[in-house]
């Protein structure tokens, strides 16, 4: 049995650890990965390794030779460009012979490797891979197996609406030689993207082995001291006898040293040094007297002065702390790096490698890059924060560079934001971000969301960025980042902008090639005038001169809406007392206002100008889940034949779209997914229905202009939409047990009428129920229909309740 190592990774979310070494050869207490995986394929009798290289390739082969000084056979496989994971193990060409086992060079594990092959064989598979059940599986690939553990399906890095499994990828793969039929030495390609999805495709015997053994894919900071923690404490079962390993160390019997600890060989530990439980010590390292070290990593060759304080932190090799220096949890100093006296390091602080930190300084930002962590900082559709604590001038900076990044260039970005002087704030420190890495900012100064995706679209821009307070939470702040389409990004340029965030680590300019700033003056008036364009019974609008109320939390939308609107011929009436978006009796006030005052409608414009409700003149309020049946009418009656609504949605709008010979297209339900599957349906003009679902201003014009046509009113349209019967409420779950909850479910419902399109949708003759995991909190949201209201409840209910025990016998079994 030969094994392959797939040690090419660059661990660019572990900088600074990797800005000077491969990630396989990060220590876990005191040796490498690569090291600690080669005692576990020793262990198991596996002997002929070949390893794959890409980034400082010499350090590894430097460290392993020939193999010979570890007892095993060791070749090199080096990358001029990367290849992908697959590519990389099929450049071992002629190595490939035979059945061979690939393991990813940054991962901890204490598997049955010989188990697995057992199982690999009995299967007759062509491609088995490790599995691994993760509490919060999203950075991970999910595959989802059948009742005899063949594989059915696979999820590459899924947001929380498409995890169908807690079963993920190890990155831990069995293959026979005929699983690359498909590709020839060179290609460029990677496993789950591209070989076992076309396996998968073809019907080849693919197999999923679940281990219960301990693995650790060290992806982040986070992960890497937990793994060295895990180890330490014996969670993990590891192969080389570092426990106890203190030869030839001078320790002073006046130390104090609290179990459970590393100390690697030829340390000096002086008088009053206290080691506290988990703190790993590396080679040749020197604390002096009076020194506390409490859970900190330190790698080899690290001298710690006098009275030093280190909590949580990790000291990377030949790094010096003088005296009385202070570095606080979560904190890195990076390879060769000197803290001068009387330093202090704050929390969070990365100090990238050779950095010389002045005597007395106190530091709270990062040398020269640094990190925000590894949570997601994106919602459900938009970056949201307290001002000044979660999004700060500095952030946005860095987030205006990092927007940047990811674009393209050469084109310009439009900035817009409402007229609150925190907006205008966070606005100027994402330009400042934006023109110091070299691109063009139009700026279209006070305008609304849908004004920035018409401006984008308009000026042929890069992309977009908006920025608006909240009206129920005033030190609230949104800022919603634009595609080149005028849509909201994807997830996928979501996580990219993440991870630019996590490093900082993207482009920044010379003076010459700085971006310069185009104020857009009166682009208001612009947006009205171009707009007015697409309204097609101006005289008619006119003439009858439509009584219309409108009422928003925002000021700022109101005076647009009255704009646009008046420049109809419309007579407009405004209502202020809509102070917050939630305010039931505010609306209801609005409702009886426009019952009583001969008002042709009421329109209701949510702050950001997205989103829109309408009253008829008999006060009904056509809230979000009626105004997308409505706007599905008027798109019916309009001649649109083909449909794109939320998954979410109502089946009962698929069955009156059959009476129009339409087709209804259903998107998973966050706003990108939808709104580009909107816009890339016509590509030569702005699609009525995207009118209709994200500018609330033009969307109530487009409603007036077809009511008038028709010649009938908004109660005639309220009239046709047919009784349903939904309902929505969350459960909360913690994200450590979502996963499995899911997983469960799938498991237990795989002989019913059930689709894993977006959450788990699960059908019967009463209705339909979707369990569906929230993006931004750890719920649960549950949707459900039923042929009455009675069958909603019940359904939801049950779901419910099903859901509660299983979590109920998760924490019984902790």
């Amino acid at each position: 049995m030969k094994a392959i190592i797939m040690a090419g990774g660059e661990g660019t979310r572990l900088r600074p650890l990797t800005c000077t070494i491969p990630k396989p050869m990060v220590p876990i207490v005191g040796t490498p990965v690569m090291e600690h995986i080669i005692n576990l394929l020793k262990e198991h009798d596996i002997n002929d390794i070949a390893a794959t290289l890409y980034y400082h390739p010499n350090i590894i082969k430097d460290y392993f030779g020939d193999g010979s000084k570890f007892s095993i056979n060791l070749s090199y496989f080096t990358e001029e460009s990367p290849l992908g994971t697959g590519g990389s193990v099929l450049n071992t060409g002629e190595f490939l012979n035979d059945t061979v086992i690939v393991i990813s060079g940054d991962a901890i594990t204490d598997i049955d490797l010989i188990d697995a092959v057992k199982f690999h064989k009995k299967n007759k598979s062509v491609a088995t891979l490790v599995l691994k059940r993760q509490p919060i599986p999203l950075e991970y690939g999910i595959v989802i197996l059948d009742d005899e553990n063949k594989i059915v399906r696979f999820l590459e890095k899924p947001s929380w609406g498409e995890v169908f499994s807690d079963t993920v990828n190890t990155g831990i793969y069995i293959l026979e030689p005929e699983a690359f039929s498909h590709y020839k030495k060179g290609d460029v390609f990677d496993f789950s993207k591209d070989l076992f999805p076309k396996l998968l495709k073809e019907k080849a015997p693919m197999f999923g082995y679940i281990t219960d053994s301990y693995w650790s894919d060290i992806g982040d900071l986070k992960t890497y001291m937990s793994t060295n923690f895990d180890a330490l404490g014996g969670k993990i079962k590891l192969y080389n006898k570092f426990s106890g390993n203190r030869s030839n160390s001078q320790i002073s019997n006046e130390a104090k040293i609290d179990s459970p600890v590393y100390i690697g060989e030829n340390c000096t530990i002086k008088n009053g040094a206290v080691i506290k439980p988990y703190s790993i010590i590396g080679n040749n390292c020197t604390i002096e007297e009076g020194s506390t070290i409490k859970r900190s990593i330190l790698w080899d060759m690290v001298h710690i002065g006098k009275n030093n304080e280190l909590r949580g932190t990790i000291i990377c090799s030949k790094s010096i702390t003088k005296n009385n220096v202070d570095i606080y949890e979560n904190s890195i100093v990076g390879d060769e790096s000197e803290i001068s006296s009387s330093a202090l390091i704050r929390p969070n602080i990365k100090i990238w490698p050779q950095k010389y930190v002045e005597e007395g300084s106190i530091i709270n930002k990062n040398l020269v890059w640094g990190t925000k962590g590894t949570k997601s900082f994106f919602g459900s559709k938009d970056i949201k924060g307290e001002i000044n604590i979660d999004i700060t001038p500095e952030f946005c900076t860095l987030l205006g560079s990092a927007f940047v990044n990811v674009v393209k260039k050469s084109r310009p970005i439009i900035l817009t934001c409402d007229n609150s002087n925190a907006s205008n704030t966070i606005k100027n420190s994402i330009i400042s971000g934006i023109t110091s890495s070299g691109s063009n900012v139009f700026d279209c100064g006070m305008a609304l969301l849908p004004m920035n995706r018409y401006a984008v679209r308009t000026y042929n821009a890069a992309g977009g960025i908006h920025i608006w307070t909240d009206t129920d939470n005033e030190n609230t702040v949104h800022i919603e980042l634009i595609d080149q389409n005028g849509s909201n990004i994807s997830r996928g340029i979501e996580k990219k902008i993440e991870q630019l965030l996590i490093r900082e680590d993207f482009q920044r300019c010379n003076a010459l090639e700085c971006g310069s700033i185009m104020s857009i003056d009166n682009y208001s008036s612009q947006y009205v005038l171009d707009n007015m364009k697409i309204i097609k019974n101006l005289n008619g609008i006119k003439n009858i001169n439509p009584k219309i109320l409108i009422a928003s939390p925002s000021n700022s939308t109101i005076n647009i809406a009255n704009y646009f609107l008046e420049s109809l011929g419309c007579k407009i009436v405004n209502d202020y007392s809509l102070i917050s978006k939630n305010s039931e009796q505010n609306i209801n006030e609005i409702k009886k206002r426009v019952m009583g005052g001969s008002y042709f409608m009421g329109v209701i414009i949510e702050e950001n100008g997205e989103n829109l409700m309408l009253i008829d003149k008999s006060g009904r309020l056509i809230d979000k889940d009626k105004y997308l049946f409505l706007s599905s009418i008027v798109l019916l009656r309009s001649g649109i034949k083909k449909l794109i609504i939320p998954y979410t949605a109502t089946s009962l709008i698929d069955k009156y779209a059959s009476g129009y010979d339409a087709r209804v297209i259903r998107t998973k339900s966050n706003t990108s997914d939808l709104m580009n599957e909107i816009l890339n349906s016509n590509e030569n003009s702005t699609p009525l229905q995207y009118i209709l679902c994200f500018d609330a201003i033009l969307a109530a014009a487009k409603i007036i202009d077809f009511l008038i046509e028709e010649s009938i009113n908004l109660s005639n349209i309220v009239d046709e939409i047919p009784a349903y019967y939904l309902k929505k409420h969350t459960l909360n779950c913690s994200y450590e047990n979502m996963g499995n909850i899911i997983r469960q479910i799938v498991e237990a419902k795989k002989g019913d009428n059930i689709e894993l399109f977006e959450g788990i949708k699960l059908n019967s003759e009463k209705g339909w129920a979707l369990i569906l995991p929230d993006n931004e909190k750890p719920v649960f949201n549950i949707y459900s229909e039923g042929n009455t209201q009675e069958f909603a409840d019940e359904i939801s209910s049950n779901i419910t309740e099903e859901i509660s025990k299983l979590m109920k016998n998760i924490e019984n079994k902790k």
